[in-house]
């Protein structure tokens, strides 16, 4: 066996470790569990956990938590020992499994969105027995979500789980039509293409901006920025060689299939792209993914960016979302197959896609809002705000022909009656990639490229599946009790694709003629954060979630208070620590520059008054006007700042931040970066982007 194969998965109580450490008996309790999704007997609990303790010992942990992803975005978690005292001052080493199926962390603290008062600090973790168990730090994690004392769920996982049990019975009752019967469950599956930069230590404790907010507030484009499209898939520098080396090896130990490194398309920007897996431990495995390259960047002298548009003029990271449906048999829902039979079926379920993302436009755009995200969406690196699906020429070409009951031409002509007449086999990649489109087609995927490079793929994920089982559930709804399932299956494909074929779009997403395209289709264009998270709490979205038992309306309410209330005190840090930028740094410094200016004129006046001083004068007067307006800028931008906080629903106050508090930042800012470009380098206060881009790693 290599040393590869040995150290993969090494420190996760998998399948493995399991079918060694447990009973039989035990072992086929908790596949059954996992496969279910049901609860443990006590028992059989006490057991694993027992199991789950000496393994953990064994490599040597400590400690014990519940591991759970509250509505911060980030993981959380609380660390007990194993000792328990026996008396005479000795210990054992302890855990129940009561300490394994259920946590009791303190809610309070956590973003609830109203849910919580700050009194009531009740909230309970309950195992994930579908996640494995890993060891990180000496503590065993032990995968959780986690609920309120009311039983509402707090975190994103919990959720996340209620949207899988949905689609999965929403598509069986597809496949079924088809006959599938073998199948038993269907699971959505999920590769998360990870984004991030690299950038020196030391540079970045200079940086109060990047310390406090993820990105540079002030900075000036460096003469080269990605012009040369140099650094896209370039030679990997050493120092960054040696951080993607040891990240790869510690996610490996995890079990974390990361499979493809490079350069990105911006100087010191670079990815990570896994394999696919399950959508809740594709969730969990990408958290880990992001807080283990914030550590290893440190132990490397290094810092990991993880905020979409950390450097203003270049691109920012996103995180590309690839989404597909497979039954457990191994069957690949999205794969076009080869026959008209399975030609059928996937057709049937590309047109349940495409009906409902084109009904649930505003659910994706809320789904990737942030006020980090605005920066990136639409910026010739990210798609629009636009929501609209690539399919490709061949696809978009049979989707025509049986909307227009028209023959194809292939490598036959023939009527395109599903599953009657004969299908074309589709070919994968039978069509360019759209590098622009928000949602693409990608052979036997979608591929969701909205998301931030920052964000849980949770929330995204919720939204793609619960859409997708509504539209699958109305499918199903109407074909179950069909007396001729040929033709009305054919009659329902062609009236989907009528209905919602404004929705594909294969062109250019970055261009001026597509926004006012999208417009005259009807496609909405929430173009800000602000814009577009309240309309979490449409009528119609409430509606939805409820039906298919995702989010109960309190629930949802609280989502999106917690996602303005995110939005609104983000840019709050921004622009206070913009406000104390310029006071403390950037003010002074340019004003140390002018005096040295002026200091030298005056010399020079003095010991050669015949020699010309217009240039510095120039200077001078041009670096002391920019100044005074950067000065009274400062002001401005701390006035707006204290009337948006004085607004007090968060609705409101988000609108404020963007129509006034923003541009007031981007004003300030414009003086700043102008300033930076003639002041000397020496008086210039932080490292500028040629420090932190190029000469830094």
């Amino acid at each position: 066996m290599s040393k590869l194969s040995e150290m993969f998965g090494c420190l996760v109580f998998n399948d493995d470790v399991m079918r060694e450490k447990l009973p039989k008996d035990t072992y086929k309790a908790v596949k059954k569990s996992m496969y279910e999704g049901k609860s443990l007997d006590s028992s059989v609990a006490n057991i694993v956990a027992n199991a789950m303790k000496d393994w953990a010992i064994e490599k040597g942990a400590t400690h014990f938590t519940h591991w759970f992803q509250p509505m911060t975005g980030i993981t959380a978690e609380k660390h007990d020992s194993f000792i328990t005292p026996v008396g005479d001052g000795k210990v054992i080493m302890d855990f129940s499994g009561k300490e394994l199926i259920k946590g009791e962390p303190d809610a309070s603290s956590f973003p609830s969105g109203g849910l919580r008062a700050t009194f009531e600090a009740r909230g309970y973790t309950a195992w994930d027995p579908t996640s494995y168990a890993f060891i990180k730090d000496n503590s065993l994690c032990i995968p959780t979500a986690f609920c309120s004392y009311g039983g509402h769920a707090l975190d994103k996982k919990t959720p996340l789980l209620r949207s899988m049990e949905e689609i999965s019975y929403q598509a069986l009752r597809i496949v079924k039509l088809f006959g599938n019967d073998d199948v038993k469950r269907v699971v959505t599956t999920v590769g998360p293409e990870q984004e991030y930069f690299l950038i020196d230590k030391n540079l970045y404790k200079q940086r109060r901006d990047l310390m406090f907010t993820g990105r540079t507030l002030f900075g000036a484009m460096p003469p080269k920025g990605q012009d040369l499209e140099d650094h896209y898939f370039g030679t990997i520098k050493t120092r960054v060689s040696a951080f993607m080396k040891e990240l790869d090896e510690e996610l490996w130990k995890l079990g974390i299939l990361a499979k493809t490194k490079h350069n990105e398309a911006a100087p010191s920007q670079h990815e990570l792209a896994p394999i696919f897996t399950t959508t809740n431990i594709a969730t969990d495995h990408n958290q880990i993914t992001m807080e283990l390259m914030k550590k290893i960047a440190e132990k490397h002298d290094l810092v990991c960016l993880l905020h979409e548009k950390p450097f203003k003029g270049v691109n920012g990271s996103g995180k590309h979302n690839n989404w597909s449906l497979s039954t457990d048999n191994g069957t690949n829902l999205l794969e076009p197959g080869n026959s008209p039979y399975e030609n059928a079926q996937f057709l049937t379920f590309l047109a349940a896609i495409i009906k409902a993302v084109d009904e649930n436009q505003d659910l994706l755009r809320i789904s990737i809002a942030s006020a980090s995200n605005d920066h990136r969406l639409g910026a010739n690196e990210a798609p629009p705000a636009i929501v609209s699906i690539f399919l490709g020429e061949e696809l978009t070409e049979v989707l025509d022909a049986i909307e227009s009951g028209s023959d194809y031409e292939e490598k036959k002509a023939g009527r395109m009656e599903v599953g009657v007449h004969v299908l074309p086999k589709f070919r994968k990649d039978t069509t360019d990639r759209n590098r622009t489109s928000p949602l693409a087609f990608t052979g036997n995927k979608f591929e969701f490229r909205m998301l931030g490079s920052s964000f849980s793929v949770a929330g995204p994920n919720i939204m793609m599946n619960t859409i997708v089982a509504d539209a699958l559930k109305q499918f199903a709804d109407k074909l179950e009790n069909s007396e001729n399932f040929t033709k009305d299956l054919h009659k329902l494909i062609k009236e989907t694709i009528k209905k919602h074929k404004r929705i594909i779009f294969n062109g250019n997403n970055y261009s001026d003629e597509w926004v006012k395209e999208a417009e005259k289709r009807g496609l909405l264009n929430y173009k800000t954060a602000a814009e577009a998270i309240p309309h979490y709490v449409d009528q119609k979205n409430i509606e939805l979630f409820k039906l298919h038992k995702i989010f109960t309306d309190v629930e949802l309410y609280s989502r999106c208070e917690i996602l303005l209330e995110n939005y609104c005190k983000v840019l709050t840090i921004e622009g206070r620590t913009m406000v104390d930028m310029a006071k403390k740094d950037i003010f002074p410094a340019v004003s140390k520059y002018i005096n040295v200016l002026c200091d030298a004129v005056n010399a020079r006046k003095n010991a050669c008054p015949d020699i010309s001083n217009k240039p510095e004068q120039e200077l001078i007067k041009k670096l002391s006007d920019l100044n005074a307006s950067f000065y009274e800028k400062t002001f401005i931008l701390e006035n707006e700042l204290e009337k948006a906080n004085e607004i007090e629903a968060y609705k409101e106050r988000s609108v404020y931040f963007k129509d006034n508090v923003i541009p007031a930042m981007e004003s300030l800012r414009n003086d700043a970066d102008e300033m930076e470009l003639i002041c000397a380098k020496k008086y210039w206060p932080m490292p500028t982007y040629d420090d932190l881009l190029f000469f830094g790693v």
